[in-house]
């Protein structure tokens, strides 16, 4: 069928919206037409080359949408159903995925390349040649074929405009703080960068009980929409959050700092760790270049305070049981998704929705499809 999707073709170039020709979905796999995508940093990434992918690619890794056709073989979906895309797709069988670590799964090892799980031959085509997908979703379209392993069944009373966020940045950034800093009630947490999943830690520390959240982000909107959200205090930079956390806690520092800067380099890791109270815990979500080799650290203060440091992927959560849990949460009230929604685009201005988030004028933009 033909469709049409934003397209990178070069490192550095815009999103190029092209028509497409899409394939019927093959063993395993299901064709979704989506109602929305989340705008989120990893693609801009990939598109700076921050994140090396191959080329050509469809972007867009954070979508939501019904099944519109099921290939031979689907055995969890059909027809009808509403799907979350999850951009780390979980097998169920191998090693970590049996251990409930499915954020790990084996095939976390292919998604860059963009290519079909089962035979690694693109699915859409543009331009007589194959593109890859982001995160082999490549959301960035209204219509996209991906395996089941990628989609997370959902109630049909979620609305699919809001449900795309908990493909990847919502869950990443919640899970953040609940899982992998394990924010405890009482806890003074540090949050640096409130963009779409820094803003998501927020909200976990505050559903975790914090009692103070301090948020990070050079970006005055964000800043205030992140005490929105639950922050109690915010300050443009990690050297003002120095004196700040020191008074609030009277001296002894965050129980858990949160690393959510779009990109992380190595001169960050100090300030984060020294605002790090003794056998406190930092958790590093953001994205790092695969060229940086080293960090500044007081290595003395890491080991004789007995500080830890952890990373992150999806947040340490389990996509299959995780994203129906967040999703349960919203309706609930608990966890804001409408707020971190500034602005909804049609998919030609997918280009101007990236300008508006790199300059701090929206906290999460999000491609709506007729």
């Amino acid at each position: 069928m033909k469709s049409k999707a934003a397209i990178l073709w070069e490192v550095g170039q815009p999103w190029s919206v092209e028509e497409t020709e899409l394939d019927d979905p093959h063993f395993g796999e299901v064709r979704v037409k989506l109602a929305s995508s989340g705008l989120c940093h990893s693609d801009d990434h990939g598109k700076k080359g921050d994140l090396p992918t191959g080329l050509p690619i469809i972007g867009g890794h954070e979508g939501a949408g019904v099944v519109e056709a099921v290939g031979p073989g689907v055995r969890r979906l059909k027809e009808g159903d509403h799907v979350v895309m999850a951009f780390m797709p979980a097998c169920g069988h191998c090693r970590w995925c049996a251990q409930g670590l499915s954020m790990l799964c084996d095939h976390g090892a292919i998604i860059m390349e963009g290519l079909p799980i089962t035979d690694q031959i693109a699915r859409v085509h543009a331009r007589g040649q194959g593109l890859r997908t982001l995160s082999m979703l490549g959301t960035f379209a209204p219509y996209t074929v991906v395996h089941e392993d990628s989609c997370v069944k959902i109630d049909d009373d979620i609305p699919l405009e809001i449900a795309s966020l908990v493909g990847c940045g919502v869950t990443t950034g919640f899970g953040a703080a609940v899982n992998r800093a394990q924010v405890k009630p009482g806890d003074t947490v540090v949050v640096v960068g409130t963009g779409g999943v820094g803003s998501s830690a927020v909200q976990g520390a505050r559903i975790a009980g914090a009692e103070t959240i301090v948020a990070v982000d050079p970006f005055e909107f964000r800043r205030d929409q992140a005490k929105v959200l639950g922050a109690t205090h915010a300050v443009a930079s990690m050297e003002e959050a120095m004196p700040l956390v020191t008074e609030l806690t009277r001296g002894v520092m965050a129980d858990k700092t949160i690393m959510t800067a779009s990109l992380m380099t190595g001169d960050m890791l100090m300030p984060l760790m020294l605002l790090t109270r003794k056998g406190g815990r930092a958790c590093l979500t953001s994205v790092a270049s695969p060229t940086v080799l080293s960090a500044d650290i007081v290595l003395v203060d890491l080991i004789l305070s007995q500080k830890e440091i952890v990373g992150n992927v999806f947040g340490g959560c389990n996509p299959f049981s995780d994203i129906p849990r967040l999703l349960s949460l919203y309706k609930h009230g608990l966890l804001k998704l409408d707020e971190l929604v500034t602005k909804t685009y049609p998919l030609e201005q997918v280009n101007e929705g990236y300008d508006d988030l790199l300059s701090g004028r929206i906290m999460r933009g999000m491609l709506t499809f007729d």
